[in-house]
């Protein structure tokens, strides 16, 4: 026998061989990927955290990118949050405010949450009415949920959202009480520029709806806080036109809510501040 050739047959079975076990190993490889997708599909889908993420994400990207925002995918991850402060708001003696917060940050998609935040606040009232602003991450939507009821019956009470309000500027919204008897508050949108440009718009919750009281321009270089006396902002009241990052002139304005009524009771000017070098 030639051994050359009985070398060459060797070669051959064990090529044979290889191979089979090659397409025997992919075939497995590709039923355990069958079998372990709808798992996980499924476990995501049972996972409301996951899934609330998932949403947030695409949010997000869908309004940095220009595309066409998902009304019902939004209302899904809304009600998913009401369905975190309402029984939060329904434990007597009074709601655990810190503890309902720590959870909310626990749902941010990413470390850190630039632009992603979820924090229910106290506003005024007998009894006490709450809100939740909530900012689906970096240039994301943004909205407002009001929870209210009687007898330590929480419900979701209305809402603030560019859906229901078309003219909302619906972007990286804070949210202050400004009144420790009435369910008044104040959004700010918009606040991200390096000259802290944004709007103000003054609500009241009246029963199942919210009025809007008071809407600014776009204020340049703002601050603010609220309090039980009212709301207090300054801001630039005069741009240079020529530099428009420089401030000629500043104002600090204060509003209160009374006589059912929201007035601006105090202005004073500020010294401008130093032109940026």
């Amino acid at each position: 026998m030639n051994l050359i050739f009985l070398g060459n047959r060797r070669k051959t079975r064990l090529a044979r061989a290889g191979t089979i076990l090659w397409v025997l190993s992919a075939a497995l490889f590709l039923l355990a990927t069958a079998w372990a997708a709808p798992r996980l599909l499924a476990q995501s889908e049972r996972d409301p955290v996951l899934q609330f993420r998932q949403i947030a994400d695409e949010l997000s990207a869908a309004r940095q990118g220009g595309g066409e925002e998902n009304r019902a995918r939004m209302e899904k991850a809304l009600a998913y949050l009401d369905s975190i402060a309402i029984p939060v708001l329904n434990v007597p003696p009074s709601p655990h405010l810190e503890e309902a917060n720590q959870r909310f940050a626990g749902l941010a998609s990413h470390t850190p949450p630039v632009g992603e935040n979820y924090r229910l606040v106290k506003l005024g009232g007998a009894p006490a009415a709450y809100a939740l602003a909530v900012n689906f991450g970096l240039g994301g939507p943004a909205a407002v949920r009001i929870y209210a009821g009687a007898g330590g019956r929480y419900s979701l009470a209305a809402k603030i959202d560019h859906f229901a309000q078309s003219d909302f500027f619906d972007s990286d919204i804070e949210l202050v009480s400004v009144s420790d008897s009435d369910p008044v508050f104040v959004t700010i949108s918009g606040r991200t520029d390096d000259l802290s440009t944004g709007q103000f718009v003054a609500w009241r919750l009246e029963g199942n709806y919210v009025t809007a009281l008071w809407t600014s321009d776009l204020l340049q270089q703002s601050t603010y806080g609220g309090d039980g006396s009212g709301f207090h902002l300054a801001y630039c009241s005069q741009v240079d036109e020529d530099h428009p990052s420089n401030c000629l002139k500043m104002a600090r304005d204060l509003y209160h809510y009374q006589g059912g009524e929201w007035k601006r009771v105090e202005t004073a000017e500020l010294p401008a501040p130093k032109p940026a070098p």
